[in-house]
């Protein structure tokens, strides 16, 4: 029997990189995972690749209407709702001197207005043991040149953490932040090119970039009761990037 035998998740940006990833593991590990994403094309091929086990809903997480369509999906099939694995994010850089209010507005409106109202319109549909997991980021931690509104917007997402763990009080829902560093997904791929990625993991202790399984990974301990006395935690899977 898996980790999440049984358990029914949602995985925002979940059809490719980092979420698809976890939608593979949790899947793996019993889960029924409904994906959501702004692209059909990529979700109907996540899908397939994916199995009887996920479904897909389109959607933007900066829209409420679309989210409200994604949970009433849920509740429609399933009934309730145990994992949360608010993924989806957004960031390109502008350096200081460059940014637009456009440009700021973008990225707050993924990164944390998305997170926010992803977790609050799911809170319905949890009950004791559901586990939320939020997407952060090393340059919450370290700041990343060029980065000041993504890495900024990381950083408020790891306060959620600290400020949800204190608000879902008595609820028994956890929620704790997995936060990625140099990953090997499709977007870094097309953004940085070999040599980039040889750079770019270069930066770590281990010398890599990471897989998006071993992300995904993380995520499923995360879902599971093996992290059952963990929230308001951060867990860092960036191979000592912003460690030292």
């Amino acid at each position: 029997m898996g980790k999440l035998e049984g358990k029914v998740a949602i995985i925002t940006g979940g059809a490719t990189g980092i979420g698809l990833a976890a939608a593979k593991r949790f899947i793996e590990e019993g889960a029924f995972v409904f994906i959501f994403g702004r692209r059909q094309e990529a979700l109907d091929a996540a899908i397939a690749d994916l199995g009887p086990n996920a479904r897909a809903v389109k959607g933007s997480v900066c829209v409420l209407a679309d989210l409200d369509r994604l949970y009433a999906a849920v509740k429609a099939e399933r009934g309730t709702l145990d994992i949360v694995f608010a993924n989806a994010g957004a960031g390109s850089p502008l350096a200081l001197g460059k940014i637009t209010a456009e440009h700021v507005d973008e990225t707050f409106d993924t990164n944390v207005k998305g997170t926010i109202f992803t977790v609050q319109k799911a809170l319905p549909l949890m009950g004791q043991g559901g586990s939320i997991i939020l997407t952060g980021s090393s340059a919450g931690t370290t700041g990343a040149p060029g980065f000041s509104a993504y890495s900024a917007s990381k950083a408020a997402v790891r306060n959620l953490a600290r400020t949800w763990a204190e608000d879902l009080k008595g609820t028994g829902i956890r929620v704790n932040v997995l936060s990625p560093g140099p990953t090997a997904t499709e977007l870094a791929k097309e953004a940085l090119g070999e040599e980039g990625q040889k750079a770019y993991g270069a930066m770590t202790p281990l010398q890599r970039m990471a897989d998006p399984a071993e992300i995904g990974a993380v995520a499923a301990f995360l879902a599971s009761k093996d992290s059952s006395f963990m929230t308001a935690s951060e867990v860092a899977v960036d191979g000592g990037l912003a460690q030292i």
